[in-house]
């Protein structure tokens, strides 16, 4: 869960106004220093965690409730409102031909970043390229080199040159026919030196960036703010990309470095894998935060992961009842290509408040055995995949023996894709149902 503690203390704070018998003057209070100390555990900016519990107290205590909505519900409403105030607005960098210079400093998941920027415009149907223009850490071309390969994308670089300069102009002379978007990568520092902001600024007049996007890990704390404000200073960056703000990332010191510099946050890194990327959204962000879910993220996520594979065709046939291996397996690959189940869940609405958790060892053990049982069906026959029936004892052994598993493994999956088949049945059954998933199915065509 992105920000595990943070979550933790807004959602138990609200949870004791919506268990509050009345909402009166002393709850509002009481409530306010709950923020404060949740905030200022997450190093939020003291000034800013001050000037929002403000405004969420002089709202909660003067404002009255719209019609139709109890006491508890506008104050929770004032709560998630103020929060996503303090985020700005959301911006999304633009699918077209650009330049985007990457700055930041060392150890900040800089270099991965650009992976993950090219990764996302390959998905949006673009040409993303590379250029290495870090030429003073060890190792900082073969990292992205390795990035590139990973993601298949072009890569420049010069591990001989030492002029970060010359090395960008050569790469952007090599790629600006030939590609949409280029990402260049610059050289970090353990601090903000006067060599660094003198080369960023040469890197910057040479390519006259569209973007200059600064990364900063979630991890910074109090110094995020300092640190945006001299790459600001000297660049004028247009975004922000918080990275590692997955599990027990404080982040309310880089969250508050985009409201001190006024520039938004357009992505967020929540894993290692290219995938842990997402556009940044501060009401889909907060409504996480707060376990109401984010169904507008959960959806963008489905849409790209169905691209390019024919949904509607798969629910018409298991609307007819006809649900074979092939169509589970594609089930589970569409899951696959949303991230993990933990992502999925945090998206999902909780039934606020007080969702149930859901254990991470045991979200953990049932993706485990998802990817298992992909690797099972990767050793059947075709006949197989289209009529498990015929699995039995012989066949569960070559199966097992080409799958690298234990027999029960492979009765297992029978035993699972029997389970769901059934319940594909039942779900088939009930027209209603089936008319709103095929109007779904179609809906943007």
């Amino acid at each position: 869960m992105v920000l595990d503690d943070l979550g933790d203390s807004l959602r138990g704070t609200l949870k004791k106004i919506a268990n509050a018998v009345h909402v009166d003057s002393k709850l509002i209070k009481e409530v306010v220093r709950d923020i404060q100390r949740a905030l200022l555990q997450a190093d939020v900016n003291v000034k800013l965690v001050l000037e929002l519990t403000k405004k969420i107290e002089k709202r909660a205590l003067q404002e009255k409730p719209p019609a139709g909505m109890s006491n508890r519900e506008h104050v929770i409403h004032i709560v998630y409102d103020e929060l996503v105030n303090i985020l700005g607005d959301s911006r999304e960098l633009p699918i077209k031909k650009q330049i985007i210079m990457m700055v930041g400093l060392y150890g900040q998941g800089k270099t991965t970043t650009c992976g993950k920027l090219a990764t996302f415009f390959k998905k949006k149907g673009l040409r993303p390229v590379l250029i290495a223009g870090d030429v003073h850490r060890p190792a900082a071309y073969e990292q992205l080199k390795q990035i590139s390969e990973q993601v298949k994308v072009p890569f420049y670089g010069d591990k001989s040159e030492k002029d970060a300069v010359k090395v960008v102009k050569e790469g952007l002379n090599k790629f600006k026919r030939v590609s949409d978007v280029i990402i260049v990568d610059t050289s970090g520092r353990h601090k903000l030196e006067n060599d660094l902001i003198s080369e960023m600024k040469d890197i910057f007049k040479a390519t006259k960036p569209d973007e200059k996007l600064l990364v900063i890990d979630a991890a910074t704390g109090q110094q995020a703010g300092p640190q945006a404000k001299a790459f600001n200073d000297a660049v004028k960056i247009s975004g922000i990309v918080l990275t590692k703000l997955d599990g027990t990332a404080k982040g309310g010191g880089a969250l508050s470095a985009a409201s001190e510099v006024g520039a938004p946050i357009v992505f967020i890194g929540t894993g290692e894998h290219s995938g842990d990327f997402e556009k940044f959204e501060p009401a889909g962000f907060i409504s996480r935060l707060l376990g109401m879910g984010d169904i507008k993220s959960l959806l963008e996520k489905a849409e790209e992961s169905l691209k390019g594979k024919d949904a509607e065709k798969t629910a018409r046939r298991i609307m007819s009842g006809k649900f074979t291996l092939h169509d589970m397996y594609d089930q589970m690959d569409m899951l696959s290509g949303m991230g993990s189940l933990r992502k999925i869940a945090e998206m999902l609405p909780g039934g606020f408040p007080g969702k149930a958790k859901v254990k991470q060892e045991d979200m953990d053990s049932t993706e485990n055995k998802l990817q298992k049982f992909r690797v099972i069906m990767d050793s059947m026959t075709n006949e197989e995949m289209n009529d498990p029936t015929m699995v039995r004892s012989s066949r569960i052994k070559r199966i097992a023996r080409g799958s690298g598993v234990e027999n029960r493994d492979v009765k297992e999956l029978i035993k699972y894709y029997n389970m769901t088949k059934r319940m594909m049945k039942g779900f088939s059954g009930n027209r209603k149902m089936r008319k709103n998933l095929m109007k779904q199915l179609q809906f943007g065509k």
